[in-house]
């Protein structure tokens, strides 16, 4: 067998996110069904394994997956095969022969992801799929002060959505910022990390605009973090805002 690893975008918007659930239209059972196509559908069906999971309505720059083949295939040709039976809503960007040991999720060293939030008085009706909105207005100064308390190694029990199962909170982000695009009047908010938990992004997003909206201290996040308790973030920033733009991988 030999190992591939793609890296694809996606748009999030009529996916029920990536993992295989049953009697849905997701990302991961999308892949399987076309890279089993092109292996011309062995028993058993191989399977294809992302770097990570994306919720339902999330969006993908540069998602990263694994899976093996039975038979040699250039990076090339595979990525033009790939992108021939794929919908329209995926698109491989890059294909590569790895090694055997190579892992997407395990192997991962940090990933980054952007959260989009327009500004505009009302819904733009071409963005409501690809960025959340909030009208009011907002000191980005506040946040870009705020978030720099979320950078470093901390338990983030209070930002992480109900249902998850991973045992340990603890996740070290790298870096975080906020700016504003004044051409798309939009505020643009990025975290990377060496992972993130279920709805860690979302959470944090919708915290940062509370304090960007004066609805909560300068200082309240390390508060927040200090009393592992999902009450006290409250508020979840909608799905379509959010983009998974890279995953990195150790040399």
């Amino acid at each position: 067998m030999y190992r591939y690893k793609i890296t694809f975008a996606y748009d999030g918007t009529n996916f029920a996110g990536f993992q295989v659930q049953p009697h849905e239209r997701t990302v991961e059972q999308t892949l399987q069904i076309a890279v089993n196509k092109i292996a011309k559908k062995p028993t058993p069906p191989l399977g294809v394994y992302g770097s990570g999971r994306t919720d339902a309505g999330v969006h993908a720059l540069a998602q990263v997956a694994h899976f093996d083949l039975p038979f040699d295939i250039p990076g090339d040709s595979l990525r033009r095969a790939l992108n021939s039976i794929l919908p329209l809503d995926i698109l491989v960007k890059d294909a590569q022969q790895v090694s055997s040991e190579f892992h997407a999720r395990y192997n991962a060293h940090h990933k980054r992801y952007r959260y989009r939030v327009s500004q505009g008085e009302f819904v733009d009706p071409f963005k409501r799929n690809y960025t959340a909105h909030f009208k009011y207005p907002l000191d980005v100064a506040r946040m870009q002060q705020a978030c720099q308390d979320l950078v470093g190694e901390h338990d983030f029990t209070s930002f992480v959505a109900a249902g998850s199962q991973t045992k340990s909170k603890v996740r070290t982000i790298f870096d975080a910022r906020v700016w504003r695009d004044e051409h798309d009047q939009e505020i643009l908010f990025e975290f990377s990390g060496n992972g993130f938990l279920y709805n860690q992004v979302r959470i944090m997003v919708a915290l940062l605009l509370e304090i960007g909206s004066n609805q909560r201290p300068i200082d309240d996040i390390p508060r927040v973090l200090a009393a592992k308790d999902r009450n006290q973030a409250r508020g979840t920033a909608p799905a379509a805002g959010l983009y998974l733009v890279d995953v990195s991988y150790n040399d």
